[in-house]
């Protein structure tokens, strides 16, 4: 993954430019559009403009923007866009369990609720080893509620840290959501902020934290995929915030 700090030490020249569809949206976005020229044909103009509507935001789900990723000791970065909607303390799922995983003890889980107009690439938290990607079939309840951690369709990752850290997150299919396509499997070893993987239109992401570090983020806080930094390993104060 590529700095952008110059080797100089200069400053570096940043523009912005329009996010890359990902591959995986690219086909969605040509049936879109074919049906928008099929409508246009058939003058049927109403149709075409409101499909053109919707070509558009297919376009915009499935954008794939670069993110830079802060580099400092023991940071946890935010796999996923979106709200931070629930932070409690709860039991590792049985999947990620385990004395080669995350143990059976108590863990923070944050979870973050990614709408349909958020970016939905997800990314390591961590650089590390993939050590288990569990998918399990389930439920399509709304990604907003408790139980969908343990009744929706999910993906668990498990990756070890080069310190051999643990760090387990979920993807969690919600309403609309019907498909979860990892990036990775199994052995593959990613760097902090890496795309892992993608949930088709609307889902949640969980993160479970190991014991001793608490968030820095806050409930209703909005999380950059990559970016944001959920928690630092070690830190033991818990962050507060307010909505206004």
């Amino acid at each position: 993954m590529a700095s952008i700090i110059p080797p100089d030490g200069g400053t570096p020249t940043i523009k912005w430019r329009f996010p890359s569809v990902h591959p995986d949206g690219r086909k969605f976005v040509v049936i879109a559009a074919a049906i928008v020229l099929l409508f246009a044909i058939l003058h049927w103009t109403t149709l075409a403009w409101l499909m053109a509507g919707v070509t558009i935001w297919v376009a915009a789900f499935f954008r794939d923007p670069i993110r830079t990723t802060p580099k400092g000791e023991g940071f946890i970065v935010a796999p996923a866009d979106g709200l931070i909607t629930l932070i409690q303390a709860v039991p590792p799922p049985k999947e990620m369990a385990g004395e080669d995983g995350l143990g059976f003890e108590p863990m923070m889980r944050v979870s973050i609720f990614m709408s349909v107009f958020d970016v939905h690439i997800n990314r390591s938290p961590i650089t590390g080893t993939i050590r288990r990607v569990v998918y399990i079939s389930g439920k399509f309840l709304n990604a907003d509620l408790d139980k969908a951690s343990e009744d929706n369709e999910r993906q668990h990752f498990l990756v070890e840290g080069l310190d051999g850290t643990r760090i387990g997150f979920t993807q969690i299919a919600g309403l609309v959501a019907r498909r979860i396509v990892p990036f990775v499997k199994t052995g593959d070893i990613v760097a902090a902020g890496q795309r892992v993987g993608l949930i088709r239109f609307g889902s949640r992401v969980d993160v479970y934290l190991p014991a001793g570090t608490q968030p820095r983020v806050a409930l209703g806080q909005r999380t950059i995929a990559g970016e944001t930094v959920l928690a630092k390993l070690g830190e033991t104060d818990r962050v507060g915030g307010v909505a206004q």
